[in-house]
């Protein structure tokens, strides 16, 4: 009789502790408002619910909203993150589950939210235990989205971080870091500014007086005015060019320096063949994120200056994706958007810009739709005014902004 009273104990523990322990009461799902910048992915950023794709599927599915939808500013939405009683003893019990590890996981979940001041006290203090969605439903990590230059101002660089609301942003440069909103016109557009050459290729070069001018340099310049127009509307801009020290600038001689870099503070291999892999690479990693996190409008603007026999002037023109419908329409619409200044503002109202296709690698190879762009013949004299002036490299990046804009 002992030995079957014994067998039976047993077993009986070995039931309990395989199976589920069962949580008090059933979770309710956390609330939180929308504030001025908010995207969806932002918001889940701000909670650490950015890495997993199941959190950005819950989040539509509990607010009933399309992907890529818009957030109202003020409103409450839903978060994939439970709210559960605590029962005062440990986060397994109050919650219902066996695996320690993951206890572990939610306790260290519910510190962080403590320490960033979003919790306002501890969970054993007010007997409030957060769990977020993905740790009872998919806790495997399966995205890893950077953080683009519109959603985390001071730390926009590289790494992932809360925004500071501050609406700063260092790649600017001092006098423009700030960069307050006029609009969201832009929001839940995604775009990939890059600037050509740059590292060890200062590109094509020009001569002004006792100055040498470096395509890389001025692309940039434009580059940087036109992501800092972008970022003003809501959109979500990554500069893929980059470089530590030179923000906006309004001098008419950019100084050609050798330090840029790729998004990731990457150096820039030598060879060119590696360093356009490099970047159109880099795009399109970025691209299948923002994809699979539920972003639908991807673009990429490359910039460049072109250069050809001093003699020959020539207006911006634009190079778009061979059988790309979608890339071919942004063409022709910054093209109408360019002609419609210069008829306005040029003397004689001409504009001999052109739009066509070509197999060149940014096109060729980049996921998204795209389109590339031509400022100026950097060798011509006349068309070296188009991007020395400073006043002209705004207008350039405020002209393209309008043909960007819905």
């Amino acid at each position: 009789m002992n030995v079957m009273l014994k067998t039976i104990t047993l077993r009986i523990f070995t039931i309990f502790l395989l199976s589920p322990i069962l949580a008090s009461a059933e979770p309710s799902y956390f609330q939180a408002t929308a504030i001025a910048g908010d995207g969806i992915y932002s918001l889940l950023r701000r909670y650490g619910l950015d890495q997993h794709s199941c959190n950005f599927d819950q989040f539509y599915e509990i607010n009933k909203l399309k992907k890529n939808s818009h957030l109202i500013v003020g409103r409450d939405y839903l978060l994939p993150l439970l709210i559960y009683p605590f029962n005062g003893k440990t986060i397994r019990s109050s919650v219902g589950i066996n695996d320690w590890n993951t206890a572990v996981r939610i306790q260290q979940y519910n510190e962080l939210m403590l320490e960033r001041k979003l919790r306002e006290s501890s969970f054993k203090k007010d007997k409030i235990l957060w769990v977020p969605y993905h740790e009872l439903n998919c806790p495997e990590t399966d995205l890893d989205i950077p953080s683009p230059v519109s959603d985390s101002p001071e730390e926009e660089s590289n790494a992932l971080g809360k925004a500071s609301g501050n609406r700063k942003f260092p790649i600017f440069g001092p006098k423009y870091a700030f960069t307050p909103l006029a609009s969201n016109k832009l929001k839940g557009k995604v775009y990939y500014i890059v600037s050509g050459h740059g590292g060890p290729d200062p590109g094509a070069m020009g001569r002004r007086g006792g100055y040498t001018l470096c395509e890389d340099e001025y692309a940039y310049d434009v580059a940087l005015r036109l992501c800092r127009n972008l970022v003003a509307h809501g959109a979500t801009a990554y500069m893929i060019t980059r470089d530590p020290n030179d923000g906006i600038r309004d001098d008419k001689f950019l100084d050609c320096d050798y330090d840029e870099v790729v998004w990731g503070e990457k150096n820039m291999p030598r060879q060119q063949k590696p360093r356009l892999f490099q970047r159109s690479d880099l795009i399109n990693e970025l691209y299948e994120r923002n994809r699979l996190a539920g972003v639908t409008d991807q673009t990429a603007i490359i910039i460049h200056v072109d250069s050809r026999n001093k003699s020959e002037r020539t207006d911006v023109f634009f190079y778009h994706q061979s059988g790309s419908e979608e890339s071919r329409n942004l063409a022709l619409k910054l093209h109408r958007s360019l002609k419609a200044k210069y008829m306005q503002y040029r003397s004689n109202g001409e504009y001999h810009g052109t739009v066509n296709s070509r197999d060149l690698h940014m096109l060729r190879e980049t996921k998204v739709k795209s389109v590339y762009i031509e400022l100026a013949n950097i060798r011509n004299t006349f068309d070296q005014q188009r991007i020395i002036l400073q006043s002209n490299r705004q207008y350039l990046a405020d002209w393209l902004l309008e043909g960007l804009m819905p």
